[in-house]
């Protein structure tokens, strides 16, 4: 499955769920109180299939997690300063006999942002998020249309996204926007078909918008977007044997978005955005791959038109509560580099076509009680020459209960769903990534 694109405002939920989102108050902003913060979670939890292993190998295991939190938001009248850290270190009986430090899952999340307005026309934005983790929902968080691969990794993943975007008013109801942003990814794993093959890699995204207010509530919107993918694995991907694998940097791709749209605020507590338009998306560096589809009588497609959709909604319905709903449609990269058909023929694939369907809802229920839910589908579909359409369906969904005895100390209880119904088979008749998860935890969060 694929990556994700960041979208704020969704809550985090799960035994793996704390994100170190920043939630720095705007500029100017009368919200901020005391400007740092500490906490701490310790939770117990059970995990039905902790290695998102094929029901065949999987392995359960209860456990409990320690997180200790930090965050600084600086808030001036012009320039707002975030940070924030998250560790989080979970320990699973199951595997207490393995040697010293294999029992144990480490992670750490760091999370800046900086917004400076220059003056009421010009404003810059710049954010980043580091992230080294196992659990897919922290390398890269569901929630945004298109998620995670869904399955964990056996070892480290690094990862880094990076934005930033200047803002430029050209005149009174006009403005232009110009944005940059980089994603990197290295994972532990290495070897032939290794997740460091499939998915290390660097993004880069450039773009352009131009926002017209032409309503008090109505934004009209038309953007370009220039994306560059560049594989930096020394593996290969295919059948360890023969001429039929090929370089990850194969897979390397240039996109260019062209969309437009609407921003519309219903209410000032209800708003709703639509992006649609196409997705143009060329490989330049198939020579090995256009060999292997040659000599199985396949021409091999070397750019591609697709539909890129991207729109949510967002209402605040009552103080402390809210609800978000959104779909997703793009071009994305993915851990499927070949397939082999029932008639034994080896197939290359270079990326997926996904779509998502994500929605969350938190609410207080009274006092300090709070209900939220997360909820995701994502299908991706493979194409690749010589292949019928085959694919992969994932669905992600989380209930968190949280009960706040005071701004310090609150309980919590939860429980997480993942489900990866997969048509892609390292070898004919196995079904080697198809899966179920569920996971069930119960802890206490203290904050000062």
């Amino acid at each position: 499955m694929n990556k994700i694109t960041a979208t704020v405002g969704l809550v985090a939920l799960g035994a793996a769920s704390i994100q170190a989102q920043n939630t720095a108050p705007a500029a100017g902003s009368q919200e901020a109180t005391k400007p740092w913060s500490i906490s701490a979670t310790l939770r117990g939890f059970y995990d039905d299939n902790y290695a998102t292993a094929p029901k065949q190998l999987e392995r359960d295991s209860f456990g409990f997690e320690v997180s200790p939190s930090a965050s600084l938001n600086l808030i001036r009248d012009q320039t707002a300063l975030g940070l924030s850290y998250v560790y989080s270190g979970r320990w699973y009986e199951d595997r207490e006999d393995l040697e010293d430090g294999e029992a144990w899952d480490h992670s750490h999340q760091l999370n800046g942002k900086l917004s400076h307005a220059f003056s009421p026309r010009f404003k810059v934005d710049l954010t980043d998020s580091f992230v080294i983790a196992q659990e897919p929902e922290l390398i890269e968080p569901a929630g945004a249309g298109l998620s995670a691969t869904g399955l964990r990794s056996e070892g480290d993943v690094m990862r880094n996204h990076a934005l930033g975007s200047f803002s430029a008013g050209i005149t009174e109801n006009l403005t232009g926007v110009i944005g940059y942003a980089n994603e990197y990814y290295d994972y532990d794993e290495e070897g032939f078909n290794s997740r460091s093959a499939y998915l290390d890699r660097m993004e880069h995204l450039g773009s352009f918008n131009l926002r017209a207010v032409v309503l008090p509530k109505t934004v009209l919107v038309g953007g370009y977007q220039y994306e560059v993918v560049d594989y930096h694995s020394d593996d290969r991907i295919g059948l360890p044997f023969g001429s039929l694998n090929y370089p990850a940097e194969e897979r390397n791709s240039t996109s260019h978005y062209m969309y437009g749209g609407v921003d519309q605020s219903i209410s000032p507590t209800f708003n709703v955005s639509l992006r649609g338009g196409a997705q143009y998306t060329e490989w330049d560096d198939i020579d090995e791959i256009r060999e292997i589809n040659a000599a199985f009588g396949n021409e091999t497609e070397e750019d591609t038109w697709s539909p890129y959709v991207d729109a949510n909604m967002t209402w605040l319905y009552s103080p402390g509560s809210y609800a978000q709903l959104g779909v997703r449609h793009q071009r994305a990269q993915t851990d499927v580099g070949f397939a082999i058909t029932p008639d034994g023929e080896f197939v290359p694939n270079l990326d997926a076509q996904s779509t998502g369907v994500y929605g969350s809802v938190s609410h207080r229920i009274f006092g300090g009680f709070i209900a939220s839910a997360i909820a995701s589908y994502q299908h991706n579909e493979y194409d690749p020459e010589g292949f019928d359409s085959y694919g992969e369906d994932y669905i992600m969904a989380g209930l968190n209960l949280t009960y706040e005895f005071n701004r310090y100390l609150a309980l919590e209880a939860g429980y997480n769903f993942d489900w990866l119904e997969s048509d892609v088979d390292d070898a004919p008749g196995e079904d080697t990534r198809s899966y179920q998860r569920n996971r069930v935890y119960v802890g206490v969060r203290g904050t000062y």
